[in-house]
């Protein structure tokens, strides 16, 4: 039998630089002369998977998170919506695009919050992530575990 080789598409968040957005969001609210005297809270529980943001007025929530929402897409983090693991409907998707592109005995399977994409030919699992990023499917795409 032939060895086969694979690679998993996840959808992970490093929340490290999540972190790291936050703190320089923080500063410059900070520094900022519409925030002087005012409310502006950042919070972010990690375990929970949650950010509360707390201002004073909806003037300054909007402002808040434009300021968020730079720092994140600086630190190449996707803004739209913070997302752990892939859900159902977009690995139904993927599983079904790669069925569709009719690539040589390339098996795609959903494992939990990942797919798992494997084939005896590490040129055609190579040809499946090429097609994987020229695609949109409506989250943010890694590759990882590629053996």
């Amino acid at each position: 039998m032939a060895d086969t080789s694979s690679f998993d598409v996840t959808s992970t968040i490093d929340f490290a630089e999540v972190d790291n957005a936050l703190n320089q969001a923080r500063k410059e609210v900070g520094q900022r002369y519409d925030f002087k005297g005012a409310k502006a809270d950042i919070d972010l529980k990690v375990a929970e998977k949650t950010l509360t943001l707390t201002t004073d007025d909806e003037m300054k929530m909007n402002a808040l998170w434009e300021i968020i929402g730079q720092r994140l897409v600086k630190r190449g983090v996707a803004v739209i919506e913070i997302q752990q693991g892939i859900p159902i409907e977009a690995a139904k998707e993927i599983v079904k695009y790669l069925k569709d592109q009719k690539l040589k005995k390339v098996q795609a399977t959903i494992q939990s919050d990942q797919v798992r994409v494997s084939s005896p030919s590490k040129d055609e699992l190579q040809n499946a992530m090429r097609l994987l990023r020229e695609h949109d499917f409506g989250v943010a795409l890694g590759f990882g575990n590629y053996r």
